[in-house]
Protein backbone atom coordinates (compact mmCIF):
# COMPACT_ATOMS: atom_id res chain seq x y z
CA UNK A 1 0.00 0.00 0.00
CA UNK A 2 1.52 3.28 -1.08
CA UNK A 3 2.06 6.01 1.42
CA UNK A 4 0.83 9.43 0.54
CA UNK A 5 3.48 12.10 0.58
CA UNK A 6 1.40 14.31 2.84
CA UNK A 7 2.18 17.31 0.69
CA UNK A 8 -0.73 19.35 -0.58
CA UNK A 9 -1.19 19.73 -4.30
CA UNK A 10 0.39 22.93 -5.55
CA UNK A 11 -1.84 25.15 -7.64
CA UNK A 12 -0.24 25.96 -10.98
CA UNK A 13 0.45 29.67 -11.50
CA UNK A 14 -2.25 31.67 -13.25
CA UNK A 15 -2.48 35.00 -14.99
CA UNK A 16 -3.15 36.86 -11.75
CA UNK A 17 0.11 35.46 -10.33
CA UNK A 18 2.01 36.69 -13.38
CA UNK A 19 0.37 40.10 -13.01
CA UNK A 20 1.37 40.30 -9.33
CA UNK A 21 5.01 39.41 -9.98
CA UNK A 22 5.26 41.71 -13.00
CA UNK A 23 3.55 44.56 -11.18
CA UNK A 24 0.91 45.04 -13.87
CA UNK A 25 -2.79 44.28 -14.31
CA UNK A 26 -4.17 40.94 -15.52
CA UNK A 27 -5.45 42.84 -18.56
CA UNK A 28 -1.89 43.93 -19.42
CA UNK A 29 -0.62 40.36 -19.02
CA UNK A 30 -3.31 39.12 -21.40
CA UNK A 31 -2.41 41.76 -23.97
CA UNK A 32 1.31 41.11 -23.64
CA UNK A 33 0.96 37.36 -24.12
CA UNK A 34 -1.35 37.93 -27.10
CA UNK A 35 1.25 40.14 -28.78
CA UNK A 36 -0.93 43.26 -28.58
CA UNK A 37 0.83 46.18 -30.35
CA UNK A 38 -0.13 48.72 -27.65
CA UNK A 39 1.98 47.01 -24.97
CA UNK A 40 5.36 48.69 -24.48
CA UNK A 41 8.41 46.49 -24.92
CA UNK A 42 9.59 47.25 -21.37
CA UNK A 43 6.25 46.06 -20.01
CA UNK A 44 6.23 43.00 -22.26
CA UNK A 45 9.72 42.12 -20.98
CA UNK A 46 8.51 42.33 -17.36
CA UNK A 47 5.61 40.02 -18.19
CA UNK A 48 7.92 37.54 -19.93
CA UNK A 49 10.27 37.60 -16.96
CA UNK A 50 7.37 36.81 -14.63
CA UNK A 51 6.24 34.00 -16.95
CA UNK A 52 9.77 32.60 -16.87
CA UNK A 53 10.02 32.91 -13.09
CA UNK A 54 6.68 31.24 -12.39
CA UNK A 55 6.71 28.70 -15.20
CA UNK A 56 3.32 29.98 -16.32
CA UNK A 57 2.28 28.03 -19.43
CA UNK A 58 5.80 28.63 -20.57
CA UNK A 59 5.78 26.74 -23.84
CA UNK A 60 2.34 27.96 -24.81
CA UNK A 61 3.22 31.54 -24.00
CA UNK A 62 6.36 31.36 -26.13
CA UNK A 63 4.37 29.94 -29.03
CA UNK A 64 1.78 32.67 -28.65
CA UNK A 65 4.37 35.42 -28.66
CA UNK A 66 6.12 34.06 -31.72
CA UNK A 67 2.94 33.80 -33.80
CA UNK A 68 0.76 36.38 -32.08
CA UNK A 69 -2.26 34.14 -32.72
CA UNK A 70 -4.10 31.38 -30.88
CA UNK A 71 -6.89 31.02 -33.48
CA UNK A 72 -9.27 30.37 -30.56
CA UNK A 73 -12.54 32.08 -29.70
CA UNK A 74 -13.90 31.92 -26.16
CA UNK A 75 -17.60 31.58 -25.38
CA UNK A 76 -19.18 32.28 -21.98
CA UNK A 77 -22.58 30.65 -21.57
CA UNK A 78 -24.89 29.41 -18.83
CA UNK A 79 -24.98 25.77 -17.75
CA UNK A 80 -28.41 24.70 -18.96
CA UNK A 81 -30.25 22.12 -21.01
CA UNK A 82 -32.47 24.72 -22.69
CA UNK A 83 -32.68 24.31 -26.44
CA UNK A 84 -31.87 27.96 -27.17
CA UNK A 85 -28.42 27.77 -25.52
CA UNK A 86 -27.56 24.51 -27.28
CA UNK A 87 -28.66 25.80 -30.69
CA UNK A 88 -26.79 29.07 -30.25
CA UNK A 89 -23.57 27.35 -29.20
CA UNK A 90 -23.83 24.99 -32.16
CA UNK A 91 -24.22 27.96 -34.51
CA UNK A 92 -21.13 29.62 -33.03
CA UNK A 93 -19.05 26.45 -33.36
CA UNK A 94 -19.98 25.86 -36.99
CA UNK A 95 -19.28 29.46 -37.97
CA UNK A 96 -15.99 29.55 -36.05
CA UNK A 97 -14.81 26.36 -37.70
CA UNK A 98 -15.61 27.79 -41.12
CA UNK A 99 -13.60 30.89 -40.23
CA UNK A 100 -10.61 28.81 -39.11
CA UNK A 101 -11.04 29.23 -35.35
CA UNK A 102 -11.34 26.74 -32.52
CA UNK A 103 -13.91 27.38 -29.77
CA UNK A 104 -13.30 27.15 -26.03
CA UNK A 105 -16.47 27.28 -23.93
CA UNK A 106 -16.54 28.42 -20.30
CA UNK A 107 -19.87 27.70 -18.62
CA UNK A 108 -21.21 29.40 -15.52
CA UNK A 109 -23.71 27.91 -13.09
CA UNK A 110 -25.25 31.28 -12.20
CA UNK A 111 -25.56 34.86 -13.43
CA UNK A 112 -23.60 36.28 -10.49
CA UNK A 113 -20.87 38.67 -11.59
CA UNK A 114 -18.27 36.60 -9.71
CA UNK A 115 -19.23 33.50 -11.70
CA UNK A 116 -18.97 35.38 -15.00
CA UNK A 117 -15.65 36.88 -13.93
CA UNK A 118 -14.36 33.36 -13.27
CA UNK A 119 -15.46 32.16 -16.70
CA UNK A 120 -13.75 35.13 -18.39
CA UNK A 121 -10.55 34.53 -16.40
CA UNK A 122 -10.48 30.88 -17.47
CA UNK A 123 -10.70 31.98 -21.09
CA UNK A 124 -8.03 34.63 -20.57
CA UNK A 125 -5.71 31.92 -19.24
CA UNK A 126 -6.22 30.10 -22.55
CA UNK A 127 -5.18 33.21 -24.52
CA UNK A 128 -8.32 33.36 -26.60
CA UNK A 129 -8.25 36.02 -29.31
CA UNK A 130 -11.81 37.14 -28.67
CA UNK A 131 -14.88 36.36 -26.56
CA UNK A 132 -18.58 35.86 -27.23
CA UNK A 133 -20.44 36.65 -24.04
CA UNK A 134 -23.71 34.69 -24.35
CA UNK A 135 -25.19 35.41 -20.93
CA UNK A 136 -27.74 38.07 -19.92
CA UNK A 137 -25.36 40.45 -18.21
CA UNK A 138 -27.35 43.03 -16.22
CA UNK A 139 -24.76 44.09 -13.63
CA UNK A 140 -21.19 44.72 -14.82
CA UNK A 141 -18.29 44.65 -12.38
CA UNK A 142 -15.00 46.48 -12.79
CA UNK A 143 -13.19 43.22 -13.47
CA UNK A 144 -15.68 42.24 -16.19
CA UNK A 145 -15.05 45.65 -17.78
CA UNK A 146 -11.31 45.02 -17.64
CA UNK A 147 -11.49 41.49 -19.00
CA UNK A 148 -13.83 42.34 -21.88
CA UNK A 149 -11.64 45.34 -22.65
CA UNK A 150 -8.54 43.16 -22.94
CA UNK A 151 -9.77 41.27 -26.01
CA UNK A 152 -12.45 41.90 -28.65
CA UNK A 153 -15.80 40.89 -27.15
CA UNK A 154 -19.22 40.36 -28.70
CA UNK A 155 -22.28 40.07 -26.47
CA UNK A 156 -25.52 38.23 -27.17
CA UNK A 157 -28.77 38.44 -25.15
CA UNK A 158 -28.64 42.23 -24.96
CA UNK A 159 -25.73 42.33 -22.51
CA UNK A 160 -23.31 45.22 -22.79
CA UNK A 161 -20.10 46.51 -21.30
CA UNK A 162 -18.30 49.68 -22.37
CA UNK A 163 -15.95 47.71 -24.63
CA UNK A 164 -18.31 45.22 -26.23
CA UNK A 165 -20.19 44.97 -29.50
CA UNK A 166 -23.77 43.67 -29.41
CA UNK A 167 -25.51 41.07 -31.59
CA UNK A 168 -29.13 40.56 -30.57
CA UNK A 169 -32.64 39.61 -31.58
CA UNK A 170 -35.16 42.42 -31.07
CA UNK A 171 -36.99 40.74 -28.18
CA UNK A 172 -39.44 43.58 -27.73
CA UNK A 173 -40.48 43.19 -31.37
CA UNK A 174 -40.87 39.43 -30.87
CA UNK A 175 -43.34 40.08 -28.04
CA UNK A 176 -45.22 42.69 -30.01
CA UNK A 177 -45.56 40.35 -33.00
CA UNK A 178 -47.04 37.63 -30.76
CA UNK A 179 -49.36 40.02 -28.93
CA UNK A 180 -50.54 41.75 -32.11
CA UNK A 181 -51.29 38.37 -33.72
CA UNK A 182 -53.59 37.46 -30.83
CA UNK A 183 -55.30 40.85 -30.81
CA UNK A 184 -55.85 40.61 -34.56
CA UNK A 185 -57.67 37.31 -33.95
CA UNK A 186 -60.23 39.25 -31.91
CA UNK A 187 -59.01 38.54 -28.35
CA UNK A 188 -59.85 41.36 -25.96
CA UNK A 189 -56.51 41.14 -24.18
CA UNK A 190 -53.49 38.84 -23.87
CA UNK A 191 -52.09 37.29 -20.70
CA UNK A 192 -48.34 36.75 -20.36
CA UNK A 193 -46.14 34.08 -18.76
CA UNK A 194 -42.73 35.73 -18.53
CA UNK A 195 -39.20 34.41 -18.19
CA UNK A 196 -37.02 35.04 -15.10
CA UNK A 197 -36.59 38.71 -14.27
CA UNK A 198 -32.77 38.62 -14.27
CA UNK A 199 -32.74 37.78 -17.98
CA UNK A 200 -32.66 40.78 -20.31
CA UNK A 201 -34.54 38.80 -22.97
CA UNK A 202 -37.39 38.15 -20.55
CA UNK A 203 -37.56 41.80 -19.51
CA UNK A 204 -37.61 42.96 -23.14
CA UNK A 205 -40.39 40.51 -24.04
CA UNK A 206 -42.47 41.65 -21.08
CA UNK A 207 -41.96 45.28 -22.06
CA UNK A 208 -42.97 44.58 -25.67
CA UNK A 209 -46.10 42.68 -24.61
CA UNK A 210 -47.15 45.51 -22.29
CA UNK A 211 -46.40 48.22 -24.88
CA UNK A 212 -48.46 46.48 -27.57
CA UNK A 213 -51.48 46.13 -25.28
CA UNK A 214 -51.22 49.73 -24.11
CA UNK A 215 -50.88 51.07 -27.66
CA UNK A 216 -54.06 49.15 -28.56
CA UNK A 217 -55.87 50.60 -25.56
CA UNK A 218 -56.35 47.18 -23.95
CA UNK A 219 -56.27 46.18 -20.31
CA UNK A 220 -52.90 44.78 -19.21
CA UNK A 221 -53.48 41.63 -17.08
CA UNK A 222 -51.18 40.66 -14.19
CA UNK A 223 -47.93 39.13 -15.40
CA UNK A 224 -47.23 35.53 -14.38
CA UNK A 225 -43.57 34.69 -13.71
CA UNK A 226 -41.88 31.56 -15.08
CA UNK A 227 -38.27 30.35 -15.16
CA UNK A 228 -38.02 29.00 -18.77
CA UNK A 229 -38.85 25.45 -17.65
CA UNK A 230 -41.91 23.45 -18.81
CA UNK A 231 -42.71 22.90 -15.12
CA UNK A 232 -43.07 26.64 -14.52
CA UNK A 233 -45.30 26.86 -17.59
CA UNK A 234 -47.43 24.05 -16.20
CA UNK A 235 -47.81 25.77 -12.82
CA UNK A 236 -48.89 29.00 -14.47
CA UNK A 237 -51.17 27.09 -16.85
CA UNK A 238 -53.06 25.72 -13.84
CA UNK A 239 -53.67 29.32 -12.74
CA UNK A 240 -54.73 30.52 -16.19
CA UNK A 241 -57.10 27.58 -16.68
CA UNK A 242 -59.09 28.68 -13.62
CA UNK A 243 -59.63 32.25 -14.88
CA UNK A 244 -62.77 32.18 -17.06
CA UNK A 245 -61.95 35.39 -18.96
CA UNK A 246 -58.60 34.15 -20.28
CA UNK A 247 -58.77 33.54 -24.05
CA UNK A 248 -55.19 34.28 -25.18
CA UNK A 249 -51.73 33.74 -23.66
CA UNK A 250 -48.30 34.86 -24.83
CA UNK A 251 -45.64 32.63 -23.25
CA UNK A 252 -42.00 33.81 -23.23
CA UNK A 253 -40.59 30.47 -24.42
CA UNK A 254 -41.78 27.39 -26.29
CA UNK A 255 -40.73 25.08 -23.47
CA UNK A 256 -42.89 26.96 -20.98
CA UNK A 257 -45.71 27.01 -23.55
CA UNK A 258 -45.70 23.20 -23.64
CA UNK A 259 -46.28 23.21 -19.88
CA UNK A 260 -49.08 25.77 -20.18
CA UNK A 261 -50.87 23.70 -22.84
CA UNK A 262 -50.57 20.54 -20.75
CA UNK A 263 -52.17 22.26 -17.74
CA UNK A 264 -54.97 23.77 -19.84
CA UNK A 265 -55.73 20.36 -21.32
CA UNK A 266 -55.84 18.69 -17.90
CA UNK A 267 -58.37 21.23 -16.63
CA UNK A 268 -60.58 21.02 -19.70
CA UNK A 269 -59.59 24.25 -21.47
CA UNK A 270 -59.07 23.47 -25.15
CA UNK A 271 -56.29 24.96 -27.26
CA UNK A 272 -57.06 26.88 -29.43
CA UNK A 273 -60.86 26.61 -29.17
CA UNK A 274 -60.97 28.07 -25.64
CA UNK A 275 -57.52 29.63 -25.25
CA UNK A 276 -54.96 30.55 -27.92
CA UNK A 277 -51.27 30.14 -27.01
CA UNK A 278 -48.15 31.67 -28.61
CA UNK A 279 -44.57 30.83 -27.63
CA UNK A 280 -41.11 32.15 -28.51
CA UNK A 281 -38.09 30.37 -30.07
CA UNK A 282 -39.56 27.91 -32.63
CA UNK A 283 -37.64 24.96 -31.24
CA UNK A 284 -37.75 21.66 -33.13
CA UNK A 285 -40.65 20.25 -31.08
CA UNK A 286 -42.90 23.27 -31.67
CA UNK A 287 -44.06 22.01 -35.05
CA UNK A 288 -44.84 18.51 -33.76
CA UNK A 289 -46.61 19.06 -30.44
CA UNK A 290 -50.40 18.83 -30.32
CA UNK A 291 -51.63 21.29 -31.35
CA UNK A 292 -48.61 22.54 -33.27
CA UNK A 293 -47.38 25.69 -31.61
CA UNK A 294 -47.68 29.19 -33.01
CA UNK A 295 -44.43 30.87 -32.04
CA UNK A 296 -41.97 33.66 -32.78
CA UNK A 297 -38.88 32.14 -34.36
CA UNK A 298 -35.41 33.13 -33.22
CA UNK A 299 -32.69 32.28 -35.76
CA UNK A 300 -30.14 30.87 -33.32
CA UNK A 301 -27.74 29.59 -35.99
CA UNK A 302 -27.83 32.98 -37.74
CA UNK A 303 -27.18 34.75 -34.45
CA UNK A 304 -24.19 32.53 -33.73
CA UNK A 305 -22.77 33.03 -37.23
CA UNK A 306 -23.30 36.80 -37.03
CA UNK A 307 -21.58 36.98 -33.63
CA UNK A 308 -18.58 35.06 -35.01
CA UNK A 309 -18.41 37.27 -38.12
CA UNK A 310 -18.42 40.44 -35.99
CA UNK A 311 -15.83 38.99 -33.63
CA UNK A 312 -13.47 37.93 -36.43
CA UNK A 313 -13.74 41.45 -37.86
CA UNK A 314 -13.01 42.98 -34.45
CA UNK A 315 -9.95 40.73 -34.08
CA UNK A 316 -8.64 41.70 -37.52
CA UNK A 317 -9.41 45.42 -37.07
CA UNK A 318 -8.81 46.28 -33.39
CA UNK A 319 -9.57 49.98 -33.82
CA UNK A 320 -12.76 49.58 -35.82
CA UNK A 321 -15.91 51.20 -34.47
CA UNK A 322 -18.35 48.62 -32.98
CA UNK A 323 -21.38 47.91 -35.13
CA UNK A 324 -24.36 46.55 -33.15
CA UNK A 325 -26.44 44.12 -35.18
CA UNK A 326 -30.06 43.11 -34.68
CA UNK A 327 -31.67 39.96 -36.10
CA UNK A 328 -35.36 40.18 -36.98
CA UNK A 329 -37.73 37.67 -35.29
CA UNK A 330 -40.45 35.99 -37.39
CA UNK A 331 -43.98 34.98 -36.40
CA UNK A 332 -44.75 31.35 -37.33
CA UNK A 333 -48.52 30.73 -37.29
CA UNK A 334 -49.61 27.16 -36.54
CA UNK A 335 -52.56 25.44 -34.89
CA UNK A 336 -52.39 26.74 -31.31
CA UNK A 337 -54.06 30.07 -32.14
CA UNK A 338 -57.51 30.80 -33.54
CA UNK A 339 -60.07 33.62 -33.67
CA UNK A 340 -61.83 34.23 -30.38
CA UNK A 341 -65.13 32.39 -30.03
CA UNK A 342 -68.25 34.52 -30.03
CA UNK A 343 -71.04 33.73 -27.60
Amino acid sequence: MEKQSGREAVRPPGMTDVARVAGVSAQTVSRALAGHPNVQEKTRAKVLAAVEQLGYRRNNAARMLSSGRSRTIGVVTLQTSFYSRTALTSGIEHAAQAAGYAVSTATTASLDTSAIEGALLRLADQHVEGVILAVPLIHVSRQIEQLTGAVPTITIDGSRTSATEVVAVDQSLAARLATRHLLDLGHETVWHVSGPGQWLDAASRSAGWRAELESAGRTVPPELAGDWSPASGYRNGLILARIPDVTAVFVASDEMAFGVIRALHELGRRVPEDISVVGVDDIALAEYCSPSLTTVAQPFAEMGALAVAHLVRAIAEPGAEPEPASVEPELIVRASTAPVRTA
